[in-house]
């Protein structure tokens, strides 16, 4: 991978990885937990060579990116990634873009999509409407969907948090082989994003998601607001296409297409045979697709 550039933000330097034509239609690709930048390196060429200026940023706890203020909470919440979505895009001067993500990316881009819908063109959404239900977390799910929300509940534990501090590498590499149980990566792909691990804010992050999305623990002030409109579970008006991936360890008891409902605009939900939870490096021809295809949707607009 290139060297990211800084973007400046109010709360965060975010480093990003930009490629393609400077004058390109923009996309902004943001990666998941336990992931980085590298799950686009093959989508990547794809929407160049179709005109694309493709941007890939680091999320906050990730590789290079870092806090503005070492006083700002470490939040890992829905309302801050999406915060920062739209904050680098603002600090880019990009208007409009194409969306696209997974896990918490694909989380940040519905966030945008479903608050600032203007500044979407279309979007590309693993796992559906991934905006989360933070009133009715602790209803409880079926017994196979639990069994595979094993982590998120250890990390609610102060173990859990000693334990990713220490084991890290090990606990995010069974994620992996947990959730993709048919994607043969190799010890060396696993290893140039498990650097990224290595950011000094991670642990508080991803700890605060987890136990946030629970209700167990305060957001960050700074985007009560956006977290309070959240809780209204809007609807996303802008061109979507959501996928699942079939071999998803984290889907547990079904996919998503249920979700449609909640897709007001021209929408179509895709499901990848053989694919994982990293949709984009495991399949990356129809994850690239995907987005050429919420563009296509977007035209007429």
């Amino acid at each position: 991978m290139e060297e990211p550039s800084i973007i400046a933000t109010p709360t965060l330097q975010i480093a990003v990885a930009q490629s393609g034509a400077p004058d390109g239609w923009p996309v902004i690709l943001s990666h998941g937990f336990p992931y980085g930048p590298e799950s686009y390196g093959e989508v990547t060429p794809i929407l160049e060579a179709a005109g694309a200026r493709v941007i890939v940023p680091f999320l906050r706890g990730y590789g290079p990116t870092r806090f503005s203020d070492p006083e700002t909470p470490r939040s890992g919440e829905q309302a801050a990634l999406g915060a920062d979505l739209l904050a680098m895009m603002d600090a880019m001067g990009i208007g409009q873009a194409v969306l696209g993500g997974y896990d918490w990316g694909g989380r940040a881009g519905c966030v945008v999509a479903a608050l600032w819908p203007e500044r979407v063109s279309a979007l590309v959404s693993v796992n559906g409407y991934n905006i989360q239900n933070i009133a009715r977390s602790m209803e409880p799910a079926p017994a196979v969907d639990e069994y595979a929300y094993w982590y998120q509940y250890y990390f609610h534990s102060e173990r859990g948090r000693a334990g990713l501090t220490r084991n890290r590498r090990e606990i995010c590499q069974l994620l992996w082989r947990l959730w993709s149980p048919k994607w043969a990566f190799d010890q060396a792909t696993y290893d140039a994003t498990a650097a990224h691990f290595d950011n000094p804010d991670f642990v508080d992050v991803v700890i605060h998601s987890y136990r946030h999305r629970f209700g167990l623990v305060a957001g960050d002030p700074a985007v009560a607001e956006v977290e309070r409109r959240l809780a209204e579970q809007p609807d996303i008006t802008v061109p979507a296409i959501t996928i699942d991936g079939d071999s998803d360890g984290v889907l547990g008891s079904g996919g998503t297409a249920h979700h449609a409902r909640r897709f007001t605009g021209p929408h179509e939900h895709r499901v990848f045979e053989d694919i994982g939870h990293n949709v984009p490096q495991e399949a990356p021809e129809e994850f690239a697709r995907a987005i050429l295809d919420a563009r296509a949707l977007s035209s007429p607009r």
